[in-house]
């Protein structure tokens, strides 16, 4: 008997003669992932894939897989020789095992015969399998329908039991989709975004944009943290780090102070293009906006942003409610960093009552008093570029 670990991934097995692109591309995420560990073997075999954790720590295999995209449920089983009186046993010990660990007093047995020369079928397994366990552990009882625990039993090739299946986030793995780059915030919204556009695939890059020295190096220092944070999900990239502050400046001298948040998100999105194509090799660029949730995020804001640029502009949390944003904020870990109070770019200048419904013909008109193509040219040439490295957090 050995233990190993199952990872089962859910649409990869949709993809049809795409599916071992897939497949391979998650492997070789897993091996990253723990390769600091020691040297576990990891493999396909049946739609699944398998390490063999015997010998090291599950709990850190565990903790490092679950954060990967295209997962879908991971379980800590004790791999065995198809020997039914094995498997009765080996059943009964972890029944008896959950019981001092946790407590548990009622349980159901859920079999799955794969290998069909196995001569009992599923339902039969589970009742043999379930009768020996009562005769051999008096501090059990069955329920079928709120059980303290499950115990799963397997039969393939060889037999597997375990008793937790541990949700991952699910989705493709990072970089079986294109390249997006993330305009990221010190806010709650951007890093929500990344990580979900990220969960469908898109390899990511970051740009953020600040306006030091009136912004201070403390904001700076929180953007890190959370492309720290992301990196945990998403793994190594860039950020491209930009000082919008002259541009800021030019726009508050040369044009309406309520123009000044619409006008300063347009320059964001053209710079952001321009690092895309030319620098990330990215063909979508990632916001964090949702319909409404400040002036910069009504529609008709949303269609003067959008037209500055030609690249298509992802927007994964624009249905979504705050409260929602907030608890997936939560759950990935960027909430707390998220909250600090440090200033970001868009305080800067920020007009008392800014445009809500920009119509796009007039603030062409403003940007026409601007030389929009040189402030460009010099906030990219001035931009600082930092490696998020996942090698430092794991």
């Amino acid at each position: 008997m050995e233990r190993t670990i199952i990872i089962r991934y859910g649409e990869i097995v949709l993809k049809g003669q795409n599916r071992r692109f897939f497949e391979d591309k998650l492997v070789k995420q897993i091996r990253f992932a723990i390769k600091d560990l020691g040297d576990i073997r990891t493999y396909k075999k049946d739609s699944r894939i398998y390490i063999d954790s015997e010998g090291f720590d599950e709990d850190q295999i565990v903790q490092r897989v679950k954060k990967i995209f295209g997962i879908i449920l991971i379980s800590r089983a004790i791999r065995l020789p198809v020997d039914f009186e094995l498997i009765k046993r080996t059943a009964c010990e972890e029944i008896e095992r959950k019981h001092k660990t946790d407590g548990v007093k009622t349980f159901k047995v859920d079999s799955k015969r794969v290998d069909k020369s196995f001569p009992l079928k599923s339902p039969e397994i589970s009742r043999e399998v379930g009768g020996y366990i009562l005769q051999n552990q008096s501090n059990a009882t069955v329920d079928i329908h709120n059980p303290d625990v499950t115990v799963y039993v397997e039969i393939r090739d060889e037999a597997y039991i375990f008793v937790e299946k541990i949700k991952g986030f699910g989705g493709l793995p990072i970089g079986s989709s294109c390249k997006g780059l993330l305009l990221l915030s010190g806010g709650i919204d951007s890093p929500v975004a990344g990580w979900l556009t990220a969960r469908r695939g898109l390899e990511i890059d970051a740009v953020h944009f600040h306006s030091y020295p009136f912004t201070s190096e403390r904001a700076r220092e929180k953007v890190l943290e959370l492309a720290k944070t992301l990196a945990i999900y998403i793994g190594s990239f860039k950020m491209y780090s930009i000082n919008l502050l002259p541009i800021q400046q030019e726009i508050n001298e040369k044009c309406k102070e309520e123009e000044m948040t619409i006008i300063s998100r347009r320059f964001m999105m053209k710079i952001a293009e321009n690092i895309a194509i030319n620098r990330a090799d990215a063909k979508a660029l990632i916001t964090g906006e949702s319909i409404g949730q400040v002036a910069s995020q009504t529609v008709e804001s949303l269609h003067t942003t959008n037209s500055s640029v030609d690249l298509p502009v992802f927007r994964p949390l624009i249905a979504m409610n705050k409260e929602d944003i907030i608890q997936l904020a939560r759950d990935i870990g960027t909430y707390e960093t998220s909250i600090l109070p440090y200033e970001d770019c868009c305080t800067v200048f920020l007009p008392k009552r800014p445009l809500t419904k920009p119509r796009l013909e007039k603030i062409l008109t403003s940007e026409a008093r601007l030389d929009v193509e040189a402030l460009i040219k010099n906030a990219i040439e001035n931009m600082e570029i930092q490696v998020i490295s996942i090698d430092d957090f794991i």
